[in-house]
This record gives C-alpha cells, structure tokens and sequence, in this order.
C-alpha cells in the first residue's frame, strides 16, 4: 500500500450518513458538527463556502468542497448572509426559517421544490495520528470541480440519499469514503494546488522510490548509504536531491514516519510498546521513547488513550 493509500485509510466513514437540505434564498448554515472533515456539494443550485479567515468560495452543482475541522465556516447563498441556523452533530435538521421539515427519511432536511437548492453534505471521523498528517497537508477548504470529474456522480449520491434499502448504510459509508478519495486525488494532482512536497516527490524517479521503499518497509535498518544503493545513486545525490525536494534529509524524514506509525499503533493497539518500537524500526521501547519524546515532546505511554470519538455525518 502507497504512503497517500495509508493515510486515506486512516480518515473513514463507520455509521456516517450523508444529509441533504433543501433551502429557501437567503439562506446560510453554520457549521458546527466538530468532525475533523467535512464534505458538501450541491445537488441542485450554487452556494458559497465561508471560511472565517479565508475567502469565501464558491461551488456549484457537483463541485466537493473538502474544509478541515480547524475551519470555523458557514454555507450560504451569499457570503454576505447571516447564519440562520447552526448545524451541530446532534441537532442537524431543527425547525428554523429557510428550512422546513418533511415525511421523507430522515436524512433529507426540508420538502424538495421545483429550483430550491439542494445542499449535501457530510462528515467524517478521524482515526489515528496517520490521518491527521492528512489533515495538515491540506489547505483550510480546497474545492474540487465538477469538470475534473471525481467520483461519484452527483446523480449518484443523490439516489441513494433519498432511498431507504437494505445495507444503505455500508453504501452511504463507501460512497463518502469514495468521494473524500476521489477529491483529494484530483487536488493532488492538480498542478495548480499547495499539495505537500512529498506528494510532489513521489514522481521523482530516484526519490519518490526512496519514499516508497521508507514507507514500505519502515523497520529496516535504513542508512543513508543503504538508501542511495536501493536506488541506484550515490550517498550524497540521495541525501541533496531528497532534501531539496522533500524538504528534509532522508533520515529525518524516516524518524518523523515511524513516530507517527508508533503513536497510530500506540493509539488503536493493545501492544506493548516494545513491541511497537520493533514493528517501526527502533531496537527497544527505551529507544521508541527516547526518540518519541525528541519529536512530540511526550512519552509513548502518555500519547495512548481511549478509542477516538466517531463522528457523524452533519
């Protein structure tokens, strides 16, 4: 599995569902779920993302705005509406003006008119310390257009949103899943987008198959010289040519992947931490903490906690 494939994995959808809100203009949502990611587009209509602190955007019927969770933001008709209504996790379809409620299931918001728009929208959970490098490699809202074609169709999505089957669930599951997936990677691949260097570098014939093999097999004993010999080039090519296009020395770079795999198995595991420390490449569970300590500034036995609170589609 690739490094970009393992990090998706981490950021699911387990019990989500999507939920569409039909509105009367002028309208605008607040949104306050507290999910690490959330997703809308438009079904029917146009609408404006509207970041506290950044520009507001605008998407259109089939466009995925992906916004971060640290994005304080509303959806509205018009940037310059006030929010009628706050949408949390709990309360997603209150009575409030603009909005209506309906006999349709329950994740339809409002009684669908001939022109009103269509918002759907939905959230995801997140799961382990692999999705948050995720998080933090994208922007505060990127939106993807619906002329780069992601996947699922709009047309898609809203069949099943409205349906009520057997198994809809797993299928409202995937469909999410598919459609964050299919965003991002249009993005990333998006010559005009901030995507983060080491997505950039895996195209490199020589460092973006020092990146693959360090993610592949993270508890080899790697080197430097080692490294360079897998590739093909010599100690000092690899060690200029991966920090110039990564942004850090190959090491550096590997240390930071094996923390961030040892706090994800710390995290969702009942393993010890020795046996962490030898899964991610450190000789005993004195090495792992002597280095975990160094990049996040706490020990491996205070970064465990309770399984992470699952989120609901909002």
């Amino acid at each position: 599995m690739d490094a970009v494939s393992e990090m998706l994995a981490e950021v699911r959808a387990r019990g989500a569902v999507f939920r569409q809100t039909v509105m009367r203009p002028p309208w605008a949502l607040r949104m306050a779920s507290g999910a690490p990611l959330t997703l809308a587009t438009m079904l029917r209509g146009q609408a404006w993302i509207v970041p506290d602190r950044h520009e507001p955007v605008p998407i259109g019927v089939g466009d995925i705005a992906v916004v971060r969770g640290d994005t304080p933001y509303a959806v509205a008709d018009n940037p310059a509406t006030v929010p009628s209504l706050v949408v949390t996790s709990a309360d997603y379809c209150p009575r409030a003006e603009g909005i209506e409620h309906s006999s349709r299931p329950a994740r339809t918001c409002g009684t669908p008119t001939e022109g009103a728009p269509v918002l759907v929208s939905g959230a995801f959970e997140r799961r382990g310390e692999l999705s948050e490098r995720l998080l933090q490699a994208l922007p505060a809202v990127l939106v993807v257009t619906a002329e780069h074609s992601p996947y699922p169709s709009v047309e898609m999505v809203a069949e099943e949103v409205a349906g009520d089957r057997p198994g809809q669930q797993m299928v409202l599951d995937r469909l999410l899943d598919l459609m964050l997936v299919s965003a991002l990677r249009s993005w990333f691949d998006n010559p005009q987008a901030d995507a983060p260097a080491w997505w950039r570098a895996l195209d490199d014939p020589v460092v973006g198959a020092a990146l693959r093999l360090l993610h592949g097999t993270p508890a080899r004993p790697w080197t430097v010289a080692g490294l360079a010999g897998e590739v093909g080039v010599s100690r000092a090519a690899i060690a200029r040519r991966f920090t110039a296009l990564v942004g850090e020395p190959p090491m550096a770079y590997l240390a930071h992947w094996r923390i961030t795999l040892a706090a994800d198995l710390l995290r969702n595991t009942d393993h010890t931490v020795d046996t962490i420390a030898r899964k991610v490449g450190y000789a005993n569970a004195f090495a792992l903490s002597v280095a975990f300590k160094r990049l996040r500034g706490t020990r491996p036995s205070d970064h465990r906690s309770p399984e992470p609170t699952q989120w609901r589609a909002g």
